[in-house]
């Protein structure tokens, strides 16, 4: 069996800076966080239908950027995890067996990068192209999404720094890429069985 990594060495110290605080925090931010932390990434969602719901007005080419948001983020979550189980790093509240605010994840669920990061970050991103205020509230929604993750202590600092990185960039080449080809992508939809979503640009 391939041996697993632990990444206390890196900034093992801070993860345990960030779990001590979770713990000397009242119990209903803690709560809060872990909430967050469990069901944010619904908001990413949510923006996204809010963002093509906007771009129908328009015009087609607005559209594919709001239509590409969903697949471009699921793409991201697809390459951080070929990444996981190419390093297969062990969870921190497993190597350090720190107290945390969540249950740590069962063995073999590996901790770098982290999927919620890339998850968020690649929607930020996506969204930016759609509409430049609704990237930035998920922008800030996915900074406070990472944050989370750590606070609850299922991840490094390091683990969602680079799910930051891997989103961000998957997303960023991506959406580019649909924003360079959307006249011809607009074409090829209103064709297709997607043009009901097309309706109203």
């Amino acid at each position: 069996m391939t041996p697993t990594y632990n990444g206390s060495a890196i900034d093992g110290s801070a993860y345990t800076e960030v779990t001590d605080l979770a713990h000397r925090t009242p119990g209903w931010l803690d709560a809060l966080v872990s909430a967050w932390s469990a069901y944010g990434l619904a908001l990413f969602a949510l923006l996204m239908v809010v963002g093509w719901w906007r771009a129908r007005r328009a015009g087609s080419p607005a559209v594919v950027a709001a239509l590409a948001a969903p697949p471009i983020t699921l793409l991201a979550f697809g390459a951080d995890a070929l990444l996981k189980l190419a390093v297969r790093e062990d969870r921190p509240c497993r190597s350090l067996r720190v107290p945390t605010v969540e249950a740590c994840p069962a063995p073999g669920d590996w901790s770098f990068p982290s999927n919620h990061a890339a998850l968020a970050f690649a929607a930020a991103v996506a969204l930016l192209f759609v509409s430049r205020r609704l990237g930035a509230v998920a922008l800030v929604a996915a900074v406070l999404m990472a944050v989370s993750r750590v606070w609850v202590g299922v991840h490094y600092p390091h683990d969602v720094l680079a799910g930051c990185l891997v989103g961000a960039l998957v997303a960023g080449v991506c959406a580019r890429a649909v924003r360079r080809n959307r006249t011809a992508l607009a074409e090829r939809l209103g064709s297709g069985p997607l043009r009901p979503l097309l309706a109203g640009s």
